[in-house]
């Protein structure tokens, strides 16, 4: 990488995961937009093919009218490829496919356990982390190996268990996670300024908040724009639509795959005094599984989706679609950005500008009520080569416990997996709150469901479930 002015030149990009067919687009069209920097994007993929097709995408960007940017795009098989010299090493892959994500979500609906998501908390969570751990403990070792001093930008989950095992795994890794969560929520808040209080056009990046807890149940201290502290706006917001907002938005319909009425953030907010920062589908399965996802008609009732896997099958197929028509120059490409601030977080980092968003980041006492060294959820400063978290002061009473326990289920979690104390994770999963069956059942059901995603747990020994040959 070079600084030619005010720009940085030949900047390196190592994308994990290179062959996305959703995610990819995004951080193309961001970077085809960013005129202060240009450089190589290295693509890898286990499916070599899919970086391939992503390789020709993202080279034809720079033929477009709109394009600010100049970026080359190469699909690399050797992954030492991908690493070597990398000023940033991006990650978003799958754990494992589709199969084992149904497995993750649906196979506890066998014992009427529902989840929204089922990628960060409760069984489906859970699993998924231990087979995510590892692939995340290789790549932790790949930085370490070929750009110790890239900065690593995640944006796989269970985020916390992804960021947690690269550090774990390399300490001295200068890595941290994005969500846009916080963002939705930014917007939701700048609407209730909007409605209640007549203030027009409020930009998201204009709503000030203290963002803390955990990824997927972040929660927010302080709000304002400029002089006006939203929390009182937003309590009148909340109350006139908890049971109402999801018939005001007539776009939603229940039991979509992805439909948020905001009606359990409300809710959250009028129980505990604190606006809770993530969509509906999140923010359920923190609170355990009598509360909000105790049977579809309950979930139906509070406006929000279960997301079959069956739904995501359906869009990687349009997605494959999609990318074979822009391949074949069938379909014109067309710039979409993101509203995402990874690169934005990039070009801070370079020295270009000064950014204070929300990151996943190691403790260093932001939080000073939560463990050091847990992965917790910011604001940080990005400036000139550095990440400086703010310090966002505790986490109020009301909602400590509920932010404490899953901060400790998830340090045990890591802990377990780095250990491949497959025991323990069973301890941790039978003590999830969305596990609400029996002990007996959810021997049960870990089993099954281990043993569904067995051939990417072979660094396990999974006989070893409570001393005996039970899975």
């Amino acid at each position: 990488m070079k600084y030619n002015g005010n720009k940085a030149e030949n900047v390196k990009i190592a994308y994990i995961g290179g062959g996305s067919r959703g995610w990819a687009r995004s951080l193309m069209s961001d970077l085809a937009v960013c005129e202060d920097m240009s450089g190589d994007v290295y693509l890898y993929d286990i499916d070599f093919g899919a970086a391939k097709d992503n390789e020709i995408i993202g080279n034809k960007f720079n033929t477009l009218a709109d394009t600010r940017s100049c970026w080359n795009y190469r699909a690399v098989e050797n992954e030492a490829d991908a690493y070597t010299g990398a000023d940033f090493v991006v990650i978003s892959i799958l754990p494992g496919s589709f199969d084992e994500m149904a497995s993750d979500v649906h196979t506890p609906e066998k014992y009427g356990i529902y989840q929204s998501v089922g990628d960060t908390t409760g069984p489906g969570g859970i699993v998924r982390a231990m087979r995510t751990a590892p692939m995340f403990e290789h790549i932790a070792r790949c930085v370490e190996k070929y750009c110790p001093d890239a900065w690593v930008i995640n944006y796989t989950n269970p985020m916390t268990l992804c960021v947690k095992t690269l550090y774990r795994t390399f300490p001295k890794i200068k890595a941290f996670g994005c969500c846009h969560e916080v963002f939705q929520t930014q917007e939701l808040l700048a609407e209730a300024l909007d409605e209640m209080c007549g203030i027009k056009n409020v930009a998201r990046r204009d709503v000030k908040i203290n963002p803390v807890s955990v990824n997927h149940f972040t929660w927010l201290t302080e709000a304002r724009y400029r002089d006006v502290d939203i929390f009182p706006v937003y309590a009148e917001f909340a109350k006139k639509h908890r049971d109402s907002y999801f018939q005001k938005k007539t776009s939603i319909k229940i039991n979509e795959a992805f439909a948020n009425a905001n009606m359990v953030k409300f809710d959250l907010f009028l129980r505990y005094g604190y606006i809770a920062a993530a969509g509906d589908r999140h923010l359920a399965e923190f609170m355990g599984g009598d509360t909000y996802l105790k049977d579809p008609e309950t979930v139906s009732r509070w406006g929000f989706g279960l997301t079959p896997v069956d739904w995501r099958r359906r869009d990687l197929a349009e997605k494959k679609a999609k990318t074979a028509r822009l391949v074949s120059g069938e379909e014109e490409l067309t710039i979409c950005t993101s509203g995402e601030e990874g690169v934005n977080m990039m070009r801070a980092l370079l020295g270009l500008d000064t950014l204070v968003t929300n990151a996943n980041i190691p403790n260093v006492g932001q939080i000073p009520n939560l463990p050091l060294g847990a992965v917790v959820e910011t604001n940080a400063v990005f400036r000139d080569g550095t990440l400086t978290p703010v310090m966002a002061g505790s986490i109020p009473d009301s909602i400590y416990h509920l932010v404490s326990r899953i901060c400790e289920e998830q340090e045990k979690l890591d802990a377990a997996i780095a250990a491949r104390n497959v025991q323990g994770i069973f301890e941790v999963f039978a003590g999830d709150p969305l596990v609400t069956c029996t002990a007996e059942d959810a021997k049960k059901l870990f089993c099954e469901m281990v043993m569904n995603t067995k051939d990417h747990l072979t660094m396990y020994d999974l006989d070893t479930l409570t001393g005996e040959k039970s899975c």
